[in-house]
């Protein structure tokens, strides 16, 4: 990286001119934060706490909230400061940085996403091997599967599009790091198509992985729908209603932002969908976890009933999960 270009820092784009609404982008960032902080951090307790969610689903849970946690932790804080002290810049290495942990955390929590799904197939479509195909080990040996994914993406990514010579000036047109902008100020001819060629590679395997998911998911309603019971195709939905809500919220806002037709583009509407998918997404995944799955939600009820007993009875004392 170190040949890549001799630039300083970036200038990233301003949410807002006015003082006024630098403000209020700040507050309001500011409190997005502090409750996908506050929901992730109940999930995070709740799963490690209560020994009902020591499952597959609840282990994958746990990973999920820890890549909403750093997508947020990556773009969030930057954006808070420059608002609050009325600066767009960002320095050569901290862009670098950005870009490496947004993609580590993106990509890691596509590929657990896709493991969830898995973990649905089998529970619903193949229930009797559930233990076998799906046992502790394997579960492990699937999550370091992912998070070692979203690395080796992430790192191929940074150092290719950092090796690029920069030449069309530091304005990114963006609130944080992000890829395309980052290469439209690329001169170098070849360095770009190599790095179009690592992007249409990764677009192939998460087209792989969509392809995986959707037919999944096709089994796995055609499963439900075979289930006698109302009662038993309840359950069952509200085992994987959740999953399906974020999967699609996270692909849909993510394949808006970088598909859409040129015609349509702007830079309020691109700002409004990064945020969407950067910011908003991560936060909402654990409400709508907690709101659909019935489990999680009595984990939580007692982990918070726990808590707001000890407080009373003895302030002092750490907060406890009865099981």
């Amino acid at each position: 990286m170190s040949n890549s270009s001799s630039m300083a820092q970036f200038l990233l784009l301003a949410l807002a001119d006015r003082r006024e609404l630098q403000l209020l982008h700040f507050w309001l960032f500011l409190a997005i934060s502090l409750a996908a902080l506050l929901a992730n951090g109940l999930i995070l307790s709740a799963v490690a706490c209560d020994h009902h969610l020591h499952t597959p689903m609840g282990f994958f849970l746990l990973n999920l909230s820890l890549t909403d946690l750093g997508c947020i932790c990556t773009t969030v804080p930057k954006a808070m400061h420059n608002s609050l002290w009325d600066t767009t810049t960002i320095s050569y290495t901290g862009c670098a940085a950005q870009l490496f942990f947004f993609f580590f955390f993106l990509g890691a929590e596509f590929s657990l996403l896709t493991t969830m799904c898995y973990d649905r197939y089998v529970a619903i479509c193949k229930p009797l091997h559930y233990g076998t195909l799906l046992g502790s080990r394997a579960c492990a040996h699937m999550a370091a599967a992912a998070w070692a994914t979203g690395f080796l993406n992430a790192l191929l990514h940074t150092v290719s599009t950092f090796s690029l010579h920069l030449c069309q000036g530091n304005a990114l047109g963006q609130f944080f790091c992000e890829l395309p902008p980052i290469l439209k100020l690329s001169c170098s001819h070849s360095g770009y198509l190599r790095e179009l060629g690592f992007i249409v590679v990764s677009a192939f395997l998460a087209l792989g992985s969509f392809v995986f998911i959707v037919f999944s998911y096709v089994q796995i309603f055609r499963a439900v729908l075979r289930i006698p019971s109302q009662q038993g195709r309840h359950k069952a939905f509200s085992t994987c209603l959740p999953h399906l809500a974020v999967l699609s919220l996270f692909l849909s806002t993510i394949m808006f932002s970088h598909l859409k037709p040129p015609s349509i583009s702007s830079p309020s509407l691109d700002l409004i969908v990064s945020v969407l998918y950067s910011v908003v997404s991560p936060s909402l995944n654990p409400l709508i976890y907690s709101l659909r799955n019935q489990e999680l939600k009595d984990a939580l009820r007692k982990l918070i009933t726990g808590c707001f007993s000890e407080a009373i009875n003895s302030p002092s004392s750490t907060c406890y999960v009865p099981h």
